[in-house]
């Protein structure tokens, strides 16, 4: 399923138009959505029934160039996560 089903099935669902569907998705998604916006900010965003995000920091270390071969300094960096919670878990059963 891509964004235009998405946006799609959620018009159908919530009896929406696919214009304010698709808004509704950009400001929940996007990134610079809420879910983006509150990770930048360092909060965890929890769905109870669904799961949470989570920003996740990820420490430097020392990785290696593929093509040569090379040692190279990999920066610490923020990474978003997300863990499905036990609702969705069940659903997909």
């Amino acid at each position: 399923m891509n964004k235009s089903d998405l946006v799609d099935a959620l018009a159908n669902q919530a009896g929406m138009t696919k214009a304010d569907a698709a808004r509704a998705l950009e400001a929940m998604f996007g990134s610079g959505g809420i879910i983006a916006s509150a990770l930048k900010a360092g909060t965890r965003v929890q769905i109870t029934g669904f799961g949470a995000f989570e920003a996740k920091h990820r420490k430097a270390r020392t990785g290696r160039n593929p093509r040569t071969g090379d040692t190279i300094q990999i920066p610490a960096s923020k990474t978003p996560g997300f863990k499905a919670g036990k609702g969705l878990k069940d659903a997909i059963q």
